[in-house]
């Protein structure tokens, strides 16, 4: 598969990838709490859930954000978008550092590929002028006679 330089798509990428992971580390902090602390589990619940909608909300943003990066060809949100995703590395950096699991671990991980992935495809427009990425095609050789 190749990876195209897209930031409409590297950012619905995101979006769906993160909101997964997401959903899979609150049922896990949900069942974990439920089976240790009975107490909690409620409140625990509500927490995980308010907070599925935060970074579920924050990510259909950034998708918003990276499909008019790519549809205006703009260098401005273009730059914007790397700073956005440049904050997004930082907290998923600070979050693999405190993991409490594997799955957050590799929910933080994912989170830093992913932004690295937006931030290249922002770099590659801005690099162009916001134009299009020229299409490289295989060089054809000349036979001599």
């Amino acid at each position: 598969m190749k990876i195209k330089y897209e930031t409409n798509i590297a950012t619905l990428v995101q979006f769906i990838t993160l909101s997964l992971l997401n959903i899979a580390t609150g049922l896990n902090s949900i069942i974990t709490t439920c089976i240790h602390s009975s107490n909690d589990c409620v409140t625990n619940t509500m927490l995980s859930v308010i907070f599925f909608i935060i970074v579920a909300i924050f990510f259909a943003g950034v998708w918003v954000l990276g499909y008019t990066v790519q549809d205006r060809r703009s260098t401005r949100l273009a730059q914007l978008l790397i700073l956005v995703e440049i904050a997004i590395f930082l907290f998923a950096l600070l979050n693999a550092k405190n993991h409490t699991d594997l799955l957050s671990l590799f929910t933080s991980i994912t989170d830093m590929l992913l932004a690295i992935w937006v931030i290249a495809s922002c770099l590659v427009l801005i690099k162009n002028g916001g134009k299009r990425a020229p299409a490289r095609r295989p060089v054809k050789r000349r036979r001599r006679k």
